[in-house]
């Protein structure tokens, strides 16, 4: 039998779970998780990903309703979202992507008092008989290797726009 080894995922089964709202707090900044600051919205890395490169995207204002976020935020968000997008592709060169918000408990947000924005890369065949047997996702690239290949694009691209 083989075994497929994920340690980091022990720091979040076992880890305290931060009190408060996890976009609102600076720790999201001190552990080099984000990828790119815009005016009124930030894109980051998902601590527990889907898949490799799975982004969220957050408006800095604290805001549980999808209505509720203003004009310039819905703008700046999507406008993150393309630019995710861009990057991802050149990067990682999926295959597709799944865009989505979660709303609510039912709507299968796991952050329900902050809004924010997944972007998920997808490529043919990632799901595997992990998640259809044993309820688990393998992520084979470390969290901060992906950030480590991804942020130098960030960069690059949001000087060019």
């Amino acid at each position: 039998m083989k075994a497929i080894m994920a340690p980091w995922r022990m720091a979040y089964v076992m880890g305290k779970k931060a009190e408060g709202c996890i976009f609102c707090q600076d720790s999201i900044r001190d552990e080099c998780l984000v990828l790119h600051e815009g005016t009124r919205a930030f894109i980051t890395m998902n601590r527990y990903p889907y898949t490799n490169g799975h982004l969220l995207i957050a408006p800095y204002r604290h805001v549980a309703n999808f209505e509720d976020l203003d004009n310039e935020e819905g703008k700046e968000i999507f406008d993150l979202a393309a630019l995710s997008v861009r990057v991802l592709k050149e990067v990682m060169r999926p295959d597709g992507f799944n865009i989505g918000i979660n709303i609510g408990k039912a709507g299968g947000a796991g952050v329900g008092d902050h809004v924010h924005l997944h972007v998920v890369p997808r490529w043919s065949g990632d799901t595997n008989f992990m998640t259809i047997l044993a309820e688990t996702r393998v992520v084979p690239e470390d969290l901060g290797k992906t950030h480590e290949n991804l942020l130098p694009y960030f960069k690059k691209l949001a000087r060019e726009e």
